[in-house]
């Protein structure tokens, strides 16, 4: 499968309906009251209500599993399906703001485990939306089968296979109307992890998402990142990148890991500039606390 250098569709005209101010309120589709109704590292398939982050760029998963929803007159951007009961949530949360599955286009992932993934192939049947994967996670999302390269393998779930129609390599944006998303490859958590940039604007104002991959240090017993250098070299670069990144609203694949619940409920803007270098810094702090522990530890 060739690598893709642009993704882009131009659709002449769409009957997309509008998730409007008054249609949020109205049916409390607000995020005080996904916060209200969701807990801090909930269950991955506890439906909750979906709600707007911010412009056009909506939460659409479950408690615990988060999915994004990212929005055009061309048709729109779903990124990470959930597990796949979690992807039936997902499917109905899409239809309660008052959009048309049909008119999702784009499947994009964060990383290749099945409670972020697993409802991919639910998803693409149910819309028809061509799915786009990183090199490092077409094995395991075309095949359903973990790779023996994840540090977690050996404890996976396997998955539903689903056909892929295009890799995205770093810098080679997604592009879809208006809409246009910087992938970013970000192994560690897994080999083949994406996370993601993007632009999203209300009346006069803009901000930056980034959609930061959980990045967290977990293995089965037996894998020891220390043992892997090329491994732990590109894991920690993934952590600088996300340090570096232009970043307004920071969301990630488990909502709780960027603090989203806490941030709503002290009722202030989602937008501020320290949430992926705070994020990185506690990665960093998190690897090496694993690190120290395995040097303490006898190889196997």
């Amino acid at each position: 499968m060739k690598p893709i250098s642009f993704i882009f569709f131009c659709y002449l005209s769409f009957s997309l309906a509008v998730a409007t101010e008054d249609n949020l309120r109205d049916r409390d589709f607000s995020a005080e009251n996904w916060a209200q109704t969701c807990e801090d590292w909930d269950l991955w398939d506890k439906p909750g209500p979906p709600f707007k982050l911010f412009g056009n760029t909506y939460y659409v998963g479950t408690c615990g599993i988060s999915s994004i929803l990212i929005t055009s007159s061309a048709g729109h951007v779903l990124i990470d399906s959930g597990t796949r009961l979690g992807a039936r949530v997902v499917i109905e949360n899409i239809k309660k703001l008052g959009f048309d599955p049909l008119d999702i286009k784009v499947l994009l992932h964060s990383h290749e485990h099945h409670d972020h993934v697993g409802g991919l192939d639910y998803i693409k049947t149910s819309t028809g939306a061509r799915l786009f994967t990183s090199q490092g996670a077409l094995g395991a999302i075309s095949s359903g089968t973990p790779s023996q390269q994840d540090p977690q393998y050996g404890m996976l779930k396997v998955m539903e296979p689903v056909e892929v129609d295009g890799i995205i390599e770093e810098g080679q944006h997604v592009k879809l109307g208006m809409l246009e998303l910087n992938p970013l490859v970000t192994p560690g958590h897994t080999p083949g992890a994406l996370s993601w940039q993007w632009r999203s604007c209300e009346l006069n104002k803009c901000a930056v998402f980034v959609y930061a991959d959980s990045l967290s240090p977990v293995s089965s017993e037996v894998y020891r990142f220390s043992d892997f250098k090329n491994y732990l070299s590109a894991y920690r670069t993934s952590i600088e990148k996300i340090s570096t990144l232009e970043c307004d609203i920071l969301i990630a694949p488990h909502p709780s890991a960027a603090k989203l619940r806490a941030r709503i409920e002290s009722q202030q803007s989602l937008i501020g500039k320290d949430g992926c270098g705070n994020y990185a810094n506690h990665l960093n702090q998190r690897l090496a606390r694993r690190l120290e522990k395995e040097n303490k530890e006898e190889p196997n």
